[in-house]
């Protein structure tokens, strides 16, 4: 008898319960789970459907949906066409968010400090010792910035937030694309690791002088400061949901294999620079009641759940693109 148990659990906080091969268990991406949270605890009330995501970093999803000890992955990282067929997966969008980088410095309350790329992508290579660096004083003339050390705070697991912010950086910074480059683990130069958005968001909130990135319902429901970022449009740009949805606007869905669209660094002049999606994973050979046991899941929190999306700072999928995601599953 099949038998359908919900834990909404984080590895840091409750604890997840081990996996049985009869649970419905996700796991992956820290950046979606507010919102995957909220939806499967609404999604049992209405349903009396449980679901299981642990909150473990877009890599560790990705090893755990190939290994098959989950039924379901998410990541920040989009898979390519080669390793879905590969793994024989099936790979779809689930949320637009955004990546922001956020500071703790003395006497600098949110949005007040602007930096363009190439500054951000100098900050975390460790190449400026302090805050009143005269190239953030450059950027910020008006600001009575301390002669504060510069703490760098990135993620220690293997990361879709990490390979999200270090795509951005690759796009501004040539040095950075040449000496360090993207992906969800990188070869910091310095810095403190955290694991997960909590973990990096403790130790931004703790350390003084700090900056770190994560995603945008960690910074508001935090209460932490967050940092105007320079777009392509030449514009100092707050991370809100409008700049999120001005950036998402460029998706090219239908044109992207896989839909593995990569929203960072994106035209117009709203657009906030790091934004990007999270992917949903699932086997193919999936057992046919527990597929549609999983999709029915992602259809729900898509139509009805999207005003919580909204109310947590990530951006709904248009309900044309929901509708070409469960056509695709149809056809897969």
């Amino acid at each position: 008898m099949k038998i359908k148990t919900l834990l909404i659990a984080a590895v840091m906080g409750l604890g997840a319960q081990a996996a049985s091969a009869e649970q419905i268990n996700g796991a992956g991406s820290s950046f979606i789970y507010p919102v995957l949270s909220k939806w499967a605890s609404t999604y049992y009330q209405e349903t009396q459907e449980k679901i299981n995501y642990q909150s473990i970093g877009s890599g560790g999803g990705i090893q755990q949906i190939i290994q098959g000890t989950v039924h379901f992955a998410a990541t920040d990282a989009p898979l390519t066409g080669k390793e879905l067929a590969e793994h024989k997966l099936i790979q779809f969008p689930v949320i637009v968010g955004g990546v922001i980088p956020t500071h703790n410095i003395s006497g600098i309350k949110s949005n007040e400090l602007r930096l363009d790329g190439e500054t951000l992508a100098l900050v975390f290579a460790g190449k400026v010792a302090h805050w009143d660096d005269p190239r953030i004083k450059a950027l910020n003339p008006t600001l009575n910035l301390p002669h504060q050390a510069v703490t760098v705070v990135h993620r220690a697991d293997g990361s879709g937030s990490t390979w999200m912010f270090t795509n951005y950086l690759s796009k501004v910074s040539p040095e950075w694309a040449k000496t360090i480059g993207s992906d969800k683990s990188v070869n910091w130069p310095k810095g403190v690791g955290g694991k997960g958005n909590e973990g990096v968001a403790n130790y931004v909130k703790r350390l003084q002088g700090a900056i770190g990135y994560v995603e945008l319902a960690y910074v508001l429901h935090n209460n932490m400061n967050s940092i105007r970022l320079k777009n392509q449009a030449g514009n100092f740009i707050e991370p809100t949901l409008d700049s999120l949805k001005a950036a998402a606007a460029n998706a090219d869905w239908d044109g992207t294999e896989g839909m593995a669209v990569v929203l960072t660094e994106q035209p117009g002049e709203q657009s906030w620079p790091i934004t990007g999606a999270t992917f949903g994973l699932m086997p193919i050979t999936s057992p046919g009641t527990l597929r549609k046991d999983i999709q029915a899941f992602f259809s729900w929190g898509w139509r009805k759940g999207a005003q919580q999306a909204s109310d947590l700072a990530y951006v709904p999928l248009p309900m044309n693109v929901v509708e070409k995601i469960e056509i695709n599953w149809q056809d897969q």
